[in-house]
């Protein structure tokens, strides 16, 4: 959710738990970060200024005193420059940790399809876990991109990673499906079903690369 960069107002969250259970401040922490609220000092937790986010912070605040703890919700109208552009680092900055966390399990997973594609491991069992990593990448990237209220350029480097991702995963899959004997593959480079699939998926169409035409249908 981007946030109007011009905007000076914040909301403040001071909370105090009691120091028992530990359960209960990791509960708040995790629901804290999750949202993207960062912190300025120990216990003083922002978020812009929004009516979603003046909810949340209510929420939690009413949750808090219910376990026998303290806890106020501020609004902070303005601040100075200076103020508001430190605050927005400490957004960008707890981003930036996750962006490069994410970037680098997309490598992971780029030189996990590399390495099978060299094996010519081309199996089902291992698109599948390939897919599922990709899946869960797609949703943590989006989990992010929620909080990112102050994108700068590492947002369009990890919508970068993401789509190397799935163009990696769709060349994989394709060679799968071969391998499988689920397609076939002209000399030109095109590919479509196998006579066997055809009879069953009469309207299916070959998938034919950009600028070729699609092959003449088998009998």
């Amino acid at each position: 959710m981007d946030v109007d960069s011009s905007s000076s107002s914040w909301l403040l969250l001071l909370a105090q738990l009691p120091s028992t259970p530990s359960s209960a401040r990791v509960a708040l922490w995790r629901r804290l970060r999750a949202i993207g609220a960062t912190t300025m000092v120990n216990s003083a937790w922002v978020l812009p200024d929004t009516a979603t986010h003046a909810d949340f912070f209510e929420q939690l605040r009413e949750d808090i005193i219910r376990q026998g703890g303290t806890g106020f919700v501020l609004n902070i109208p303005g601040s100075s420059a200076e103020v508001k552009e430190t605050i927005i680092q400490r957004f960008q900055a707890d981003r930036a940790r996750e962006y490069e966390e994410f970037t680098e399990r997309c490598a992971a997973l780029l030189e996990e399809i590399g390495k099978e594609t060299r094996a010519e491991k081309y199996t089902f069992a291992e698109m599948e876990e390939s897919e599922q990593d990709l899946d869960k990448l797609a949703r943590w990237l989006a989990k992010i991109q929620a909080r990112d209220f102050f994108p700068d350029e590492r947002r369009q480097q990890a919508a970068g990673m993401m789509a190397r991702c799935r163009s990696a995963m769709n060349g994989f899959s394709q060679a799968v499906y071969i391998a499988e004997g689920v397609q076939e593959v002209t000399d030109d480079g095109a590919t479509w079903a196998p006579a066997a699939l055809e009879s069953t998926e009469t309207d299916a169409e070959p998938t034919v690369a950009p600028g070729q035409e699609a092959p003449a249908r088998r009998n």
